[in-house]
């Protein structure tokens, strides 16, 4: 399995004793049991921690008051903090999140372009799962950050309830599309899910939850195995092994033949729809000829294909091919789904939303305030 070190993961224990936030109700059970305490009361800090989401022992008022205090004593409840938040003109907001130990990472919320009643239909959070990421995809500024490391289950469910907290929409839809490769987190981001999608949280179904990786496919693989629900998409960019070795370095290690052996096993596996994530490069991979092999490539399972515009990282990378990378003109990114579509690949056309807050895909790295360097 492709995992990151345990190095890059923070411990959960600190001074005050280990964080509770991001145990699964199971996990809470044991570490209930393990203090002597009945097991029914993981279930109640589960209901307080993620369900009303405390930030405090003394908040749960259904514990004897003795017994908060001991958990006091021994535990902490410690969230992500949100630090900054922007406003881009068509409606995304964008939130600097800062951690335990001080590092900082961003997350998105996105709403529809469709409303119902003057309220969008769909609310998507955009969530990280690493800070900084060590793939170098030469299209994404995240990659100018390198990895600093994995987050924890509760920093990774801590965006969506912090960000939850801020609006009075409710959040309907969680795409892992933010910083970080998801499947090189694997154990945490599906612990992550797991609390999100337990009927005791009432947070999001796993049904509107999309993991988006770059095609590492033993993650895959081990996604079909264990059969989640959740939906899986996959950034391809490019339909030849060549431009997607200079595009996304991963590929040398899972080139497409792998990566489509892999989608194969898990759609065999768990009849789900693949999305397939596709950002277009003016004269690199939107040629007549990459849409036909886009085309026959889509078909070897259902899927459906998004065509994604290319936004500009300028100011992560001071040089090299990022600075070469432009995006067709409009008409021709419309050209390119047309032709799909006339051979039967059903395709959709995302839009930029959050750009001018560079918080559109590809756009996200933490920066110094002062200097405006990524760290």
């Amino acid at each position: 399995m492709d995992q990151i070190p345990n190095q890059h993961t923070p411990p959960t224990a600190t001074a005050a004793g280990p964080n509770l936030f991001g145990e699964t109700l199971e996990e809470l059970r044991e570490t209930c049991a393990s203090s002597g305490l009945p097991r029914f009361r993981g279930d109640q800090l589960f209901h307080w921690l993620y369900r009303r989401g405390v930030t405090s022992f003394t908040e749960c008022a259904n514990l004897p008051i003795p017994l908060r205090e001991t958990l006091a004593a021994q535990y902490v409840i410690r969230h992500p903090e949100i630090v900054q938040e922007q406003r881009s003109s068509d409606g995304t907001r964008k939130f600097l999140l800062r951690l335990a130990d001080g590092r900082d990472i961003e997350t998105v919320l996105i709403p529809s372009e469709s409303e119902d009643e003057g309220q969008p239909r769909r609310l998507t959070i955009c969530v990280s799962t690493q800070v900084g990421c060590p793939l170098d995809c030469k299209f994404c500024a995240t990659a100018s950050m390198k990895l600093k490391r994995n987050l924890t289950p509760g920093e990774i469910f801590g965006q969506y309830l912090a960000v939850q907290q801020r609006t009075d929409q409710r959040i309907t839809n969680l795409v892992f599309m933010g910083m970080g490769e998801p499947l090189l987190n694997y154990e945490n981001v599906m612990r992550s899910v797991d609390i999100l999608t337990h009927e005791k949280t009432e947070g999001i179904a796993a049904s509107h939850i999309t993991l988006s990786t770059a095609g590492l496919v033993e993650g895959i693989r081990r996604m079909a195995n264990e059969e989640r629900k959740i939906k899986l998409a996959v950034s391809l960019h490019a339909t030849t092994d060549e431009l997607r070795r200079r595009l996304m370095p991963i590929n040398k290690k899972h080139p497409l033949d792998e990566i489509l052996s892999a989608i194969e096993y898990y759609y065999q596996h768990t009849r789900r729809r693949i999305t397939w994530e596709y950002i277009l490069f003016d004269g690199l991979n939107d040629s007549e000829l990459d849409a036909r092999r886009l085309a026959r490539l889509s078909r070897r399972v259902p899927s459906k294909v998004n065509i994604i515009p290319f936004h500009p990282i300028a100011s992560a990378y001071p040089d090299g091919l990022p600075l070469a990378l432009l995006s067709p003109p409009r008409a021709h990114i419309e050209e390119f789904a047309r032709q799909l579509r006339e051979m039967r690949v059903t395709v959709m056309l995302r839009s930029s939303s959050g750009k001018d807050i560079d918080a559109a895909c590809g756009q996200l790295a933490v920066r110094h305030a002062d200097t405006g360097g990524v760290r």
